[in-house]
C-alpha cells in the first residue's frame, strides 16, 4: 500500500466493507466529561470481597482509570489457595483470549509499515490457504448429516482474518460438522510452531465462505504466522520489537517459567480450573508454538500501559504506536450494514456491537432495556480465564479486571461494568 491515506480509502470507501457507527439515542451514553463519585466505587470493593469470601473466585485485580490516572484500584484474595501469596499488580495472570488484542494492535503496527495489506490473500503468504474447501452440510432424508467440500467463492483475505471472517472456526463449542472435524483433527498434538499450526489448519474445511459470517476461531494465529513471514522473525521478537519493549510491558510474553516468575502466576480455584478451550496450552513449559490466539500471559503493571495507549487513541509517554487514521482502522466497525457479514448465536461480540480490527466495537444500545452501559465506540474483549478490558474513549477512561475463573467470569464482568458506570456522574 503507497500511503495511509489508501490504506485508509479501502477500508473506509473503496471496498465498502464496514459501516461506520451511526448516532443512537440511548441512556446508556453518558455525557463526555463524567467523573466519578467515589461512595459509589466502594460498591466495586464490597463485590469483589464477596466474590473471595464465599469462595467463588481465588482473586482478582481491578482498575479504573481516567485522564490517565487510576480512580479506583484494589486487588483481591490471593494468587492461588494453596501458597495464599496475596495479589498485587506483579502478579501474572493468563490473558487467554485478551492475547488476540495484543496481537492485532502489533499487526496493526505491520500495516501501518507496509509490510501487508488488508486485501492481500493469505494466500500470497501461505501457498496452502489456495485450495482450502468450504463445509456445507447436506441432511439426508432420513436426518444423518454429511459434509460436502466446495471451493472458494473468493480467497481468504487478511481482513478477513483481522476481523473473523475468514470461516476458520474453533473445535471446542457449537456442533457443526466443521467444528467436529476440528476437535477430531487433533490440531494440537505435538511440539509445533505457528509455521505446522497454519499447515494444520489449511488441511480442515472452512466453517463458511470467506466474508460471510463472523466466526470465532483460530484466525489470529494464521495472521501472526503472516507477521512472522513478513518480518523474518518470530511472533514473539516482533511483539517485542513494536509493542512490548518500548511499553515497559516487560512481564508480557508466553511463558513462564523461570522459578522466581513461577511464584508470581495466579491460579484458579481447583474446581473451576477447566478453561473449556479444548487444548492446555502449558504456560509453565516453554513450546514452539507462541498462541497468538490466547497464549500470552500479563500482569496488571503492563496490561494498564496497553490499555492506556488504546484509550489515547495510539500514543503512550510521548511515543506513537497507532497514528490517528490507523487507529480509526482498527477501532471502526467492519461488519456492519453494507459488509455482506452474517452473526449468528455464536456472535460473541454481543448485541449493540459490531468488530473492529482486534476489538468489538459500540455501534448502538442494543435491544436490551435497558440497554446495557457504556458509550458508542467503546471498546472491549476478554478470554476464556476471565481477564476483561473495557476501553470508553469518550469517557477518556478505561477499566480492567484480571482474573482467573472461566465459571464466574461472564456474570463477574456484567456487574463490573455496571458498577462502573452507576459511579459515573455528570
Amino acid at each position: 500500500m503507497n500511503s495511509l491515506k489508501t490504506l485508509f480509502a479501502l477500508a473506509c470507501g473503496a471496498l465498502n466493507l464496514m459501516a461506520s457507527p451511526g448516532r443512537a439515542e440511548g441512556t446508556f451514553d453518558m455525557p463526555a466529561g463524567a467523573h466519578f463519585n467515589q461512595d459509589k466505587l466502594a460498591k466495586i470493593t464490597e463485590f469483589f470481597n464477596n466474590e473471595v469470601a464465599t469462595g467463588k473466585i481465588a482473586g482478582a485485580d481491578v482498575l479504573v482509570q481516567q485522564h490517565g490516572k487510576p480512580v479506583y484500584h484494589q486487588t483481591f484474595g490471593v494468587q492461588d489457595v494453596v501458597s495464599k501469596t496475596p495479589i498485587t499488580d506483579q502478579t501474572i495472570f493468563r490473558l487467554s483470549s485478551l492475547t488476540k488484542v495484543i496481537t492485532s494492535v502489533v499487526a496493526m503496527e505491520l500495516l501501518q509499515d507496509g509490510k501487508f495489506k488488508l486485501d492481500d490473500p493469505v494466500s500470497k503468504y501461505i501457498p496452502s490457504y489456495a485450495n482450502m474447501k468450504v463445509g456445507v452440510e447436506k441432511k439426508a432424508e432420513d436426518g444423518t448429516k454429511t459434509l460436502d467440500l466446495v471451493p472458494l467463492v473468493r480467497p481468504i483475505t487478511i481482513l478477513d482474518l483481522m476481523r473473523h471472517t475468514s470461516g476458520i472456526t474453533y473445535g471446542f463449542y457449537g456442533d457443526s460438522l466443521v467444528r467436529k472435524a476440528y476437535a477430531a483433527a487433533n490440531i494440537y498434538a505435538g511440539d509445533f510452531d505457528l509455521a505446522e499450526f497454519a499447515e494444520r489448519i489449511a488441511k480442515l474445511p472452512l466453517h463458511n465462505q470467506p466474508g460471510a459470517l463472523w466466526q470465532y476461531g483460530h484466525s489470529t494465529d494464521i495472521l501472526a504466522r503472516i507477521m512472522e513471514i513478513t518480518s523474518g522473525k518470530s511472533l514473539f521478537e516482533i511483539e517485542k520489537e513494536k509493542l512490548l519493549d518500548p511499553l515497559g510491558m516487560n512481564n508480557t510474553g508466553f511463558f513462564v517459567t523461570e522459578p522466581e516468575r513461577l511464584k508470581l502466576l495466579a491460579q484458579p480455584l481447583p474446581n473451576d480450573s477447566n478453561f473449556r478451550v479444548g487444548r492446555e496450552y502449558r504456560t509453565e513449559v516453554r513450546q514452539k508454538w507462541e498462541s497468538a490466539s490466547g497464549g500470552m500471559v500479563s500482569t496488571m503493571a503492563d496490561f494498564s500501559r496497553f490499555a492506556q495507549m488504546i484509550t489515547n487513541g495510539g500514543s503512550f509517554d510521548g511515543k506513537t504506536y497507532l497514528n490517528p487514521k490507523t487507529f480509526e482502522l482498527m477501532a471502526t466497525d467492519h461488519i456492519g450494514k453494507g459488509s455482506g457479514v452474517e452473526r449468528d448465536y455464536f456472535y460473541f461480540p454481543g448485541d449493540g456491537f459490531g468488530m473492529g480490527l482486534g476489538f468489538a466495537v459500540r455501534t448502538d444500545p442494543g435491544n436490551a432495556k435497558p440497554p446495557p452501559p457504556g458509550s458508542l465506540g467503546e471498546l472491549k474483549w476478554d478470554g476464556a480465564a476471565g481477564c476483561y478490558v473495557v476501553i470508553d474513549r469518550k469517557q477518556d477512561m478505561f477499566f480492567v479486571v484480571l482474573e482467573q475463573t472461566p465459571t464466574e467470569r461472564q456474570r463477574v464482568q456484567r456487574t463490573l461494568k455496571q458498577l462502573v458506570y452507576e459511579a459515573m456522574e455528570n
